[in-house]
């Protein structure tokens, strides 16, 4: 029986969001398009589940939830800072700044969480992950401390992805 349930369910979890995001396109809610809803989510995993050959196994969801709050919190932090440079310091005065960035994290989704983190907040972008997927090429809008924002990005992002993906 569990053999047969992970057989038609090899991702549990993107089956649960694929039904959501369904419904939620669907605009309103009957019974036909949430079981149409359920068939889409049962098949495009079962098709799709060659290319996923590891699940990522051992993310704690409690500090994921955790992580996503103090992301959204740093991006609206972020924008103000990115506009009161933008508004404040004239372009030849600004420093910006090519770091690389040396990666504790291995799983591929912990790194693009990482990269994406990175990306969202602005004044910052992942620029490029070296083919031994142990470095990370950022740009940073301006900076004084290209160390300080190094180091600043591995306590305040890495270290916590290292709690959540284990």
């Amino acid at each position: 029986m569990a053999r047969f349930f992970h057989w038609l369910f090899p991702h549990p979890l993107l089956t649960v969001l694929l039904v959501c995001v369904w419904i939620i396109l669907q605009n309103e809610f009957s019974a036909g398009m949430a079981v149409f809803g359920l068939i889409l989510a049962i098949i495009i995993p079962r098709i799709t589940a060659a290319f996923w050959p590891e699940r990522p196994g051992g993310v704690h969801a409690g500090k994921m939830i955790s992580y996503g709050v103090m992301v959204l919190w740093d991006i609206m932090v972020a924008n103000i800072q990115v506009a009161w440079i933008v508004l404040t310091v004239p372009n030849s005065k600004l420093k910006p700044a090519w770091i690389t960035i040396p990666l504790d994290l291995r799983q591929p989704e912990a790194i693009t969480v990482l990269a994406g983190t990175i990306t969202l907040t602005p004044g910052t972008v992942s620029a490029d992950l070296s083919e031994s997927g142990h470095y990370l090429l950022v740009h940073i809008l301006h900076t004084d401390d290209p160390e300080g924002e190094r180091d600043a990005i591995k306590t305040r992002y890495e270290a916590r992805l290292k709690e959540i993906f284990k």
